[in-house]
């Protein structure tokens, strides 16, 4: 699904950023709509376009054109670590902490 796509209110995780004719998709990439990021739809405009994004603490808005080039998912089914990665993770060892009494 595409970001523009996304309904305000809702809340999607970034799963790719294609690089636009100009670049532009490097330039979303600068300023927060990374692969795994958490994007929240705002707010809208009244004829759809520009719409604002908060990503990462920030508020950002985005034309219809830029919002176009992020595929994201929405996050009611998404899982912002790769499988791949949570698969590494889960082998990762954890120090054990015990039970907290001293002795």
């Amino acid at each position: 699904m595409r970001l523009s796509e996304v309904p305000v209110g809702t809340a999607a995780v970034v799963r790719s950023v294609r690089p636009g004719t100009h670049g532009e998709g490097r330039r979303l990439e600068d300023v927060g709509f990374v692969v795994g990021t958490r994007i929240r739809v705002e707010r809208r405009a009244p004829l759809g376009d520009p719409t604002i994004f908060e990503v990462r603490g920030t508020r950002l808005a985005l034309r219809r054109s830029g919002a176009d080039l992020v595929e994201v998912e929405p996050v009611a089914t998404a899982d912002p670590v790769p499988p791949d990665l949570a698969a590494a993770l889960a082998d990762t060892p954890t120090a054990d902490v015990g039970d907290g009494a001293d002795g």
